[in-house]
């Protein structure tokens, strides 16, 4: 059983720090590294395979070093981000060239291509893939030494649907299979189709950990600001300040709008459409003004 531990790990390019002393453990299973663009996810998943060294702080595969291990190398699938890749290639060539590295030949390749469901299209050249093949033909070449650590980069990026579907079965199947399995998102539905654990980034510190009912839970409980427009907004806010879901009103003049700070979401979901209802008041406008994923992971650090 394959577990991937990061100890107390930092890296930074110059004066920006893209990791601050992470630590957390990724065991067999299927774990969503969750967080907004600009994290640090890539930057930890690229320390995590081995591509980048840590400033301070270590990261083990089963008790070794990972950087600089060639031995290691041999466990470790990686799917990157980046769309760079051998595009005057063929997609057979390319995850044949990849299993040749490891002292592989044609057959591991054709097997890697099956599992992606990428034969059809094995002959053609790379640069005439759209995204979502050229992230099925990554996987391929992830796949092509039957790694144990699977590291993916926010892989669903430009997969249609049915892509996306057969991915997701994919990694769900390996993680059944006793597989290490961790793919970064800054999408938390994706995370929770998929992980049974996830790890939360934000701003390069590691923010929660749980599954994702625990997370969701985090997120929910936050406060909510809300934008309201009604057609009597002193007589609304009157309302909801008397309810203990609703921490503060303010009457934003210049928005001809009630800005709402409710501390209880569900209750105040409830109580909003009955308050206006018992008092005969219309809503005409209600929307969340702090619903960014910045502001949402935010509330994480401090949480």
């Amino acid at each position: 059983m394959t577990t991937l531990s990061i100890d107390h790990v930092s890296r930074w390019f110059g004066n920006v720090v893209a990791v601050n002393d992470v630590t957390m453990t990724i065991g067999p299973g299927v774990t969503g590294l969750l967080g907004p663009n600009g994290a640090g996810k890539s930057t930890l998943i690229n320390m995590m395979g081995g591509f980048l060294a840590p400033s301070t702080g270590s990261v083990t595969l089963d008790g070794e070093q990972v950087w600089r291990n060639e031995g290691i190398y041999r466990h470790i699938g990686v799917v990157p981000e980046r769309e760079a890749m051998y595009d005057f290639l063929t997609g057979r060539e390319f995850v044949v060239a990849n299993a040749e590295l490891h002292g592989l030949g044609d057959k591991a390749a054709q097997r890697a291509l099956a599992t992606v469901e990428m034969e059809h299209a094995q002959d053609r050249k790379i640069s005439t893939y759209s995204k979502g093949m050229r992230q099925r033909v990554k996987m391929a070449s992830a796949l092509v030494h039957d790694p144990s650590l699977l590291l993916l980069d926010e892989p669903f990026n430009g997969m249609d649907p049915r892509q996306r579907m057969q991915l997701m079965e994919l990694l769900r199947r390996m993680g059944d299979e006793g597989r290490t399995v961790l793919f970064s998102s800054h999408i938390l539905e994706e995370v929770e189709q998929l992980a049974w654990h996830i790890e939360v980034m934000v701003a390069g510190r590691h923010a929660a950990s749980g599954d994702f009912r625990k997370i969701r839970r985090l997120m929910t409980d936050r406060p909510h600001r809300y934008l309201v427009r009604s057609s009597d907004d002193r007589a609304l806010a009157a309302a909801l300040i008397a309810d203990l879901s609703t921490a503060a009103i303010e009457v934003d003049l210049a928005e001809g709008a009630l800005r709402v700070q409710a501390v209880d979401f569900g209750r105040f979901t409830a109580l909003l459409p009955r308050v206006a209802r018992d008092h005969g008041i219309r809503l005409l406008t209600v929307s969340p003004s702090d619903e960014s994923l910045e502001s949402v992971f935010s509330y994480l650090v401090t949480a």
